[in-house]
Order: C-alpha cells, then sequence, then structure tokens
C-alpha cells in the first residue's frame, strides 16, 4: 500500500496534496503544477538541516520562484519559542514578502510548527508548505494544519490551526536522521496503529528488522499507512472538536513527563511512556487483556521506545497534567483503547486512575 500523491480533503474538496518522493528533483514541478510558481518564497529551517539540505532544496525552488531566501533557527525544542518567531517575522518584514508569499517548512516537528505558526499570523495569514525531514514530521506533525510555540515549557500552548497547501516528502532524509531520532519517530507511527488498525500494528511488528534497517521501500509503505491514518482523523475532525483527539494518545501524560525532564527525553519517548500509562488503564477498565497490554509494551520496545521513566514523582506529573491544553471544563480527555486498534476519547478518567497509571510508568 504506498501511493504517489495523498490528497487530504476539507469540506468534501482536495485541500491540499501529500506527496512521496525519494529525493527532492520534482520538488519545483510540483509547485508550478499546484500553480505556486513566481513568488517569493523563505524557506526556514534550523542549523541540524541547513547543512545537508538547505542549498538542494534552495536551487530547486529557484527553478519556480521569483525569489528565494532563508531564515536558519537554532535546533532544538527548546527554542520553539515566540522570540524565535520574532525573526522570521523580522526576516520576512526586511524581505517585503506580501499575503501571495510562500514560507517553505524544511525540518522537523519543531520547525514545521514554528513556520506554520509564523504563516498562520503574518499579515494574518500567509501560504506555507511543509517539507519534513524526520519521521516524526512525516508521520505526524506536517499533517493536519497544527502550528504553535511551546510558552514557560509548555508544549504548544500558544498556536492556531493553519493547513499547509502541499506537503512534499523526501524519504531519503531518514537516512541522515540519528537512530534516536528515528525511534521518535516510531512512537506516532506505534500509535497509529493502537487508534485505529491492528492490522498495521502487526505489519509494523513483522516488518520491523526492514524498517530499522530503513528499507526504503519499506519506510515508504510505513509512512504512507501513517499518513492515511492521519489524514482520515484529520478529514473528519479538521479542528479537533471530537474523533481527532484520538491522535492525542499518550500525549497527555507525556507531555508532563517531557516538561518536568526539561526536555531532556525527546518527544516521541514521552509519547511512548504516555501511551503505555493509556494501555495500562484501559487494561485496568477491561477494555484490553492482559496480554494486549504487553504487546504494546513489546511493539514500543522492539523500536527502541522507553516503556518507562524515573526521577519523577506521580504527583508532580498529575499536576503538570492539570495545565494541558487538552482539558475541558476542568477535566482532562484521555485517549483509552477501547480495543486494540481502535481508541476513544474519555473524560471521565478520575485523579485517583490517572495516578495509578502514572504511578506503572515510574520506575
Amino acid at each position: 500500500m504506498t501511493a504517489d500523491i495523498l490528497q487530504v480533503r476539507r469540506d468534501g474538496d482536495f485541500s491540499y496534496p501529500i506527496i512521496f518522493r525519494k529525493d527532492f528533483s520534482d520538488l519545483s514541478a510540483q509547485l508550478k503544477r499546484l500553480e505556486f510558481s513566481g513568488r517569493k518564497f523563505c524557506i526556514v529551517t534550523d542549523s541540524t538541516v541547513a547543512p545537508l539540505y538547505l542549498n538542494t532544496v534552495k536551487k530547486e525552488l529557484e527553478r519556480c520562484a521569483c525569489f528565494v531566501t532563508s531564515h536558519v533557527l537554532p535546533a532544538g525544542e527548546e527554542n520553539k519559542t515566540l522570540e524565535q518567531v520574532q525573526g522570521i517575522y523580522q526576516h520576512l518584514i526586511e524581505m517585503h514578502f506580501d499575503r501571495k508569499d510562500f514560507l517553505v517548512a524544511l525540518g522537523g516537528g519543531v520547525v514545521g510548527d514554528m513556520t506554520g505558526f509564523a504563516a498562520a499570523t503574518y499579515l494574518r495569514g500567509i501560504d506555507f508548505i511543509q517539507v519534513p525531514t524526520t519521521l516524526l514530521a512525516q508521520v505526524d506533525s506536517s499533517i493536519g494544519g497544527k502550528t504553535g510555540v511551546d510558552f514557560l515549557k509548555y508544549k504548544n500552548m500558544v498556536g492556531a490551526f493553519h493547513q499547509p497547501r502541499m506537503v512534499y516528502m523526501n524519504v531519503s532524509t531518514l537516512c541522515t536522521l540519528p537512530l534516536e531520532q528515528f525511534s521518535c519517530g516510531m512512537g506516532e507511527v506505534v500509535k497509529h496503529g493502537f487508534i485505529r488498525d491492528a492490522s498495521y500494528s502487526r505489519w509494523l511488528y513483522e516488518n520491523r528488522a526492514k524498517i530499522l534497517a530503513l528499507d526504503t521501500d519499506t519506510l515508504s509503505e510505513m509512512i504512507c499507512r501513517s499518513c492515511v491514518i492521519k489524514k482520515t482523523v484529520v478529514e473528519n475532525d479538521p479542528t479537533e472538536q471530537g474523533e481527532r483527539a484520538v491522535l492525542n494518545m499518550g500525549h497527555t501524560v507525556g507531555h508532563a513527563v517531557e516538561k518536568l525532564k526539561d526536555f531532556r527525553l525527546l518527544h516521541g519517548q514521552c509519547v511512548a511512556v504516555g501511551t503505555v500509562a493509556s494501555a495500562y488503564l484501559s487494561m485496568r477498565r477491561g477494555m484490553i487483556t492482559v496480554e494486549e497490554y504487553e504487546n504494546v509494551k513489546q511493539l514500543l520496545e522492539a523500536f527502541g521506545l522507553p516503556v518507562s521513566t524515573d526521577g519523577l514523582r506521580a504527583e508532580e506529573v498529575l499536576s503538570v497534567t492539570k495545565s494541558d491544553k487538552k482539558m475541558e471544563q476542568g477535566r482532562i480527555k484521555f485517549i483509552l483503547m477501547k480495543e486494540p486498534g481502535y481508541a476513544v476519547v474519555d473524560k471521565t478518567v478520575t485523579d485517583e486512575e490517572l495516578l495509578t497509571a502514572i504511578r506503572e510508568i515510574l520506575e
């Protein structure tokens, strides 16, 4: 199941394409096909990605743009701030960008979120495209239009929904990704199977050797299957009024762990730990069996993801979850597995239940 292009729909119409390629050589042609040529482009990237891909992408864009510039952010989650977004604004103002011009997010989830937020707010909204270079960004953050920055170390507390005009995925960029970052992305990949497709979870386990060996064809199929799940959920609920919240499985506890660990653990690692808490609570409620709970941990561990963490107190993790943006009328919207391969939103999880689940993932 591998496609060259997927279309993400909104309100019954084609909204934007997700394009799968093995290099950047088709980028300008795709922009021309969508009639985005002849405009100014600003590539926003970071200090890690810029030496690898900035010149290649810039040369490709110069084939269809009237002007191409770039703005390089310091790499790292700790730089996902309003201050750094202000730097993007300043660069766009100095380069005389107007509402017809484009931003290009070249990098991982942090770059994509910040670029999208800058696009959503500069001149009250300009267009942007996503060119994700990490697994996490390719299967998750580049799709769906969520943009934002962290505020006082609270994850994505300031943001906006702003859909990209195109997502261009060069799968070969994963070959330059550090193993830890690849594993981080697998946290989101594995989650997709848990929330919507049990057969996908089995496929991931059966193909784990090829995936970890970075077999391009297997990676292409995996990324495509994950994108189909994400786009389907996003199409059904573009602004997270209901079903889309299932994509947040593992995130409520995961974000609390991430903040309390002062971002020393990667996002995908924290989501993995949070997913175990969710699966444990699902087991305690009788939704999944003990064996199915153990299968969740086995699949996460197969891709080098943690299933527990240390150095934290359950009460402080619970306290931080109360500041999560997913709170609704004082209740946490917690994601539980109704059965393997199907997750639901639950607003009835008590503090006592959550504490029990948190203790399960603390060493």
